[in-house]
């Protein structure tokens, strides 16, 4: 099979075709013909050199795939054969076979477009976990969202409002928080015009928010924490602005505030199986009939994984960038 793979960390131009043997599934593995596979920022930051895979896991980037199950281990019964699917998977999804463990998949029904599907599993159970389960978001609460129209942010406007949140959320340019608010979003902000604690309070009328979805950190940090509402919580999950943060812990205790984060790719098989089940039963039927679909950005052949690496990180992109492994 031919996958995208690279030698040592760098840029984009690091990456290079190369011919490897076809996976055989395992025990409760099954393997995907890719069909599509999306794009995210751990594999960005994994080219970087900075997010190596955990043990056992592909080398090869990609943490999505959509395609058509070809084979199966032992404990995968053969009704998974020839189903549509798509997969979070630990790695391996730039290449034109993956494995994927048989609980980490969901069936894409015949009217779901096949590269859609390659959108989803990444961002949808990150923002599962870490806004309901983490984030404890309950009806008629309020969450705030940096990076409005990052696939991250997409989903979590998207998943917010259709659970009954309010929504606010950043991005850079009015077009932007134009796409925003045409997902949903109560309140988008310019960051760069406007200072979002700011909007933020006014918008709450003082109150502030009960979650933050955090993908910065850094010095945004103790600025996320000003917006919170008593008993808010922060949830981070990403590092963009930096590793560390100075933060007023009395301010932590005043508010009794739960500073909480996560990282997805690290957590045991058992653990993503139990989380997908609760996505299947609770979300997974909104796109399912349509009522949430993901935002596309734009398509790249995988031959162009490069390119496709540069618009991510180039910051214009509105929604998922993925990459189109074979017709479908």
């Amino acid at each position: 099979m031919i996958a995208m793979g690279f030698d040592a960390p760098g840029g984009p131009e690091v990456f290079r075709s190369e011919r490897l043997p076809v996976p055989t599934p395992g025990e409760g593995e099954l393997l995907i013909k890719v069909t599509w596979a999306g794009i995210n920022r751990p594999d960005v930051i994994q080219r970087q050199g900075f997010y190596p895979p955990p043990p056992g896991a592909s080398p090869i980037p990609g943490l999505e795939v959509s395609g058509t199950v070809v084979a199966v281990g032992s404990g995968v019964g053969p009704e998974m054969l020839n189903r549509r699917v798509c997969a979070l998977v630990s790695g391996g999804g730039y290449a034109e076979y993956c494995l994927a463990h048989a609980g980490h998949c969901l069936h894409v029904p015949h009217h779901m477009d096949i590269s859609e599907a390659a959108a989803i599993p990444e961002t949808l159970f990150t923002v599962w976990h870490n806004v309901f389960e983490r984030g404890f978001a309950r009806d008629g609460e309020t969450l705030l969202v940096h990076g409005g129209t990052s696939g991250i942010g997409t989903m979590a406007i998207m998943l917010g409002k259709a659970f009954g949140l309010t929504v606010i959320t950043t991005a850079g340019s009015e077009d932007k928080c134009e796409a925003a608010r045409g997902l949903g979003a109560d309140l988008a902000i310019n960051y760069r015009d406007v200072d979002f604690v700011d909007a933020v309070r006014e918008f709450t009328g003082g109150k502030g928010v009960d979650i933050v979805l955090d993908m910065v950190s850094g010095r945004y940090v103790a600025r996320n924490i000003e917006c919170l509402a008593e008993d808010g919580r922060h949830v981070t999950i990403a590092v963009l602005g930096g590793l560390k943060a100075e933060i007023n812990m009395a301010t932590v205790m005043r508010k009794r505030l739960t500073l909480t984060g996560s990282t997805l790719r690290p957590r045991s098989d058992g653990f993503k199986a139990l989380l997908a089940d609760e996505i299947y039963n609770h979300a997974w039927p909104l796109f399912e009939d349509g009522t949430i679909r993901p935002v596309m950005d734009k398509a790249f052949p995988l031959a162009d994984v490069a390119a496709a690496h540069a618009r991510m990180e180039a910051g214009d992109h509105i929604g998922k960038i993925v990459l189109e492994v074979a017709g479908g």
